[in-house]
């Protein structure tokens, strides 16, 4: 049996693993309900408010609460800070102030932020993903007619 404690284990934070797993289910719960929603459907005004209601809290938990609990987790759980410097294994990172070989010092509160910068970019991503597909959900293909050996569409006459 392993010795390990998976909950007080540092890497792993509640509220941040809870916040980032609902804000991915909340975006992509769009999904079924544009399938199932009629395309060209008015809005009520209640279905708008309700709409944008529901859209406002995904947005504020996918970019403000979760990269808030990553931060929060890197700082107090994993001390990511600026004092901590990264030197890798075996010390091939280690700065020249440090009497390494390396002229930058890289320290671990820029691992936390470009990892904050990431779920940023995947959710801008997922989310850019998910309007063009609400606008182009009723879209048709249209059938391509025949072309002539120089390129031009074949009609038939009536």
């Amino acid at each position: 049996m392993i010795g390990i404690d998976i909950l007080e284990w540092p890497g792993f934070n509640q509220a941040f693993i809870a916040s980032f797993i609902a804000s991915l289910l909340l975006s992509l719960a769009i999904i079924p309900y544009g399938k199932r929603r009629p395309v060209g459907a008015p809005f009520s005004w209640g279905e708008a408010m309700l709409g944008a209601t529901y859209l406002f809290w995904v947005l504020f938990l996918a970019y403000g609460i979760m990269p808030h609990q990553f931060i929060d987790h890197a700082d107090k759980n994993l001390g990511w800070s600026k004092d901590k410097l990264i030197f890798g294994p075996g010390g091939i990172l280690k700065p020249e102030a440090e009497g390494g070989w390396l002229p930058l010092t890289l320290q671990y509160e820029a691992v936390r932020d470009t990892v904050v910068v990431l779920l940023h970019a995947l959710f801008f991503g997922l989310h850019i993903f998910l309007a063009v597909w609400w606008q182009k959900r009723g879209d048709v293909k249209a059938k391509e007619l025949p072309t002539s050996t120089y390129g031009r569409p074949l009609v038939k006459k009536a």
